[in-house]
């Protein structure tokens, strides 16, 4: 889907450029992104190194396990279909502390074996669960406690102070976090979105 919307966006950019007369300016402008591209990547390499370094450290040290316990009780209430001694459990809560620490490269292989595990608890294959749509929304919006990612791009982009972020980064990913659960709570008491419903029309189909 990505492919086409970015195909569609090149497409309206060269007609647009062409009925304007400024296809030489989008040309230059394209060029002129692709080499801005390529310096900001080399001058993100120093930075990530670090972040990713620290957030390793913090790996290795036990502090993600540590975030991961202590978010545990908080789990065990979203998610009270799922036991509390499943691995689907335990995989989420790797995932989300991961992720609050700016740990996306180990949050993703987390996320996917969440993703497996509340599987297995899926009585109607091929349609998400609420445990899986619930997981999804934390997942894209997570608090985030350390932006790693953002930090790295605005001191390759010669920020003078890139930490000043974090504490507006942790109110607005709260508050992004609070609206997914609102939202997955609310949507998964109306019947039009249940799992049986929509496992009965593909059946139909």
């Amino acid at each position: 889907m990505l492919n086409y919307i970015w195909l569609g966006l090149v497409i309206v950019a060269v007609v647009l450029g062409g009925i304007n007369g400024k296809i030489e300016a989008v040309t230059k402008g394209a060029i002129d992104a692709a080499g801005s591209s390529v310096t900001i990547a080399i001058g993100l390499i120093g930075v990530m190194a670090l972040w990713l370094g620290i957030m390793k450290i913090a790996e290795d040290s036990g502090l993600m396990a540590l975030l991961a316990r202590a978010i545990a009780p908080v789990m065990r209430r979203i998610f009270s279909g799922v036991p509390p001694d499943h691995p689907a459990m335990g995989s989420m809560m790797m995932n989300i502390a991961a992720n609050m620490l700016g740990l996306s490269n180990a949050a993703t292989p987390f996320g996917l074996k969440a993703m497996k595990d509340l599987d297995t608890l899926n009585r109607h294959p091929g349609v998400a669960t609420n445990a899986m749509c619930m997981f999804l929304a934390m997942n894209t919006a997570s608090v985030q406690i350390i932006p790693a990612t953002m930090i790295s791009l605005m001191a390759s982009a010669g920020s003078t102070n890139p930490t000043a972020i974090i504490g507006t980064t942790l109110i607005a990913t709260t508050i992004a976090l609070l609206s997914g659960l609102a939202a997955a709570k609310l949507l998964e008491s109306v019947r039009f979105f249940s799992a049986a419903r929509a496992a009965r029309q593909e059946g139909q189909e």
